[in-house]
C-alpha cells in the first residue's frame, strides 16, 4: 500500500455491523402462501391439542448468498469511505516583488562597438537581445519597462504577464526618449510607479552607458528617495569606461546600489551581461509557495465496481438456481 494512500471518512466503517443489527431486531420478513381447507378442521384441533394459526412461510438463504451479501456491503462501505491517494501539494511560484528595468536609450546605445555572433552590433540590439531571455525566466515577479533618454516614460506598467513585458521590449528603439542620459528623472519615475502599487518588495535594474546629464534631479539626489521606499537599485554599466568615447560614469553607478543595499555590475560584452543576468537571479531568486490545494486521485470506483459486478453475478446464480430447482420439480411431478 503506498504510503499517500488514505481513506477520507473511515467512520464510515461504523456501519459495518448494520446489517447484523437489522437481522437481530426487525421481524423476518414473511410471505404468505395458499392454504387446504380439510373438513373437522375443529374436530382434528381438538383431537391434536394444536391452536391454528396464521400460515407463513420464511424463506432462507443459502451460505453462498449470506456470503455474496456481505461481501458487496463491505465493498459498498469501501466505496463510501473514498479511498483515495494524496500527492504532496505542488509548489507554485509566489509573486513577491516588483521588478522594475530601467533601459537607458539615449543616442550612444547606438554604438556599434559590441560584437554579436561574430558581428558588430548596436548595444542597444545586444542588450535587448540577453534581456528577452532575462525576462522570460523572471516567472513570479510583476515586470515593468520604463525607457529614459533626455525624458523618461513607462513603456511597460507592472504586469505578471511577461510575454507582454517581452514584445513591448522588442518594439523599443535607440531615440525614443531623447539623446541625453537623465537618470535622475528615470529613477524618479520609478519611484512613482511604486508608490501605486501594494508588493513591499521593489526592485530596480538600471542599464546605462552614459552620465547623467545633471539637469533635473541628481541621480544620488533620486537614489536617497529610493532608500525611503526601502527599493533596491541593481545597476548595470554597458561598455567598458577606458574605451574610446566612452562616457560610463561608474563611481555614479556604484553608489547609487551601495546607497540601496544593492550590487553594481560592468558589462563590456553578451557573455558578461549573460553573467550578470544569472547573479542577479542569484540574488533576487524566485520564490515558491506550496498550494492549499493537494492533488487527489480518487479510488472509490473500485470497490464500487466489484460490489456491482459482485451483485449481478450473485443475481445469475440465485437465477440458474431457481430455475435447477423449478425443472427438478417438475421432474419429479412427472
Amino acid at each position: 500500500m503506498p504510503e499517500n494512500f488514505e481513506i477520507a471518512y473511515m467512520w464510515v466503517f461504523w456501519l459495518l455491523p448494520l446489517p447484523l443489527f437489522i437481522y437481530w431486531i426487525f421481524p423476518a420478513l414473511r410471505m404468505k402462501s395458499a392454504s387446504l381447507s380439510i373438513p373437522n378442521f375443529k374436530k382434528i384441533q381438538e383431537y391434536t391439542g394444536e391452536k391454528p394459526r396464521k400460515s407463513a412461510l420464511v424463506k432462507k438463504r443459502n451460505f453462498l448468498s449470506w456470503l455474496g451479501l456481505g461481501a458487496i456491503w463491505i465493498l459498498t462501505l469501501c466505496a463510501l469511505a473514498s479511498p483515495q491517494i494524496v500527492e504532496a501539494p505542488e509548489l507554485k511560484v509566489k509573486t513577491s516583488r516588483n521588478f522594475l528595468v530601467l533601459a537607458d536609450l539615449s543616442f550612444s546605445m547606438a554604438e556599434t562597438d559590441w560584437i554579436v555572433d561574430g558581428k558588430r552590433s548596436r548595444r542597444w540590439d545586444a542588450v535587448k537581445n540577453v534581456m528577452h531571455d532575462f525576462i522570460k525566466k523572471r516567472e513570479g515577479d510583476r515586470m515593468g519597462l520604463i525607457f529614459f533618454g533626455s525624458s523618461s516614460y513607462i513603456q511597460a506598467p507592472f504586469t505578471p504577464d511577461l510575454n507582454t513585458v517581452d514584445q513591448l521590449l522588442d518594439e523599443a528603439d535607440v531615440g525614443m526618449a531623447g539623446q541625453m542620459t537623465n537618470i535622475g528623472k528615470a529613477i524618479v519615475k520609478g519611484i512613482q510607479m511604486f508608490e501605486q502599487d501594494t508588493i513591499k518588495t521593489k526592485v530596480m535594474l538600471l542599464l546605462t552607458d552614459g552620465v547623467d546629464a545633471g539637469t533635473d534631479i541628481l541621480p544620488l539626489d533620486a537614489a536617497n528617495l529610493a532608500i525611503k521606499d526601502s527599493i533596491q537599485i541593481y545597476t548595470v554599466g554597458i561598455g567598458d569606461p577606458a574605451g574610446r568615447g566612452s562616457d560610463l560614469d561608474e563611481k555614479t553607478l556604484i553608489e547609487i546600489s551601495d546607497m540601496t543595499n544593492a550590487s553594481y555590475f560592468r558589462a563590456q560584452d553578451t557573455e558578461r551581461l549573460n553573467e550578470i543576468y544569472a547573479e542577479l537571479d542569484a540574488l533576487e531568486p524566485i520564490e515558491y509557495e506550496e498550494e492549499t490545494y493537494k492533488p487527489t486521485t480518487l479510488l472509490y470506483y473500485y470497490p464500487l465496481g466489484l460490489a456491482i459486478a459482485l451483485t449481478i453475478l450473485l443475481t445469475f446464480i440465485n437465477s440458474i438456481i431457481s430455475i435447477i430447482k423449478i425443472f427438478r420439480n417438475r421432474a419429479k411431478d412427472v
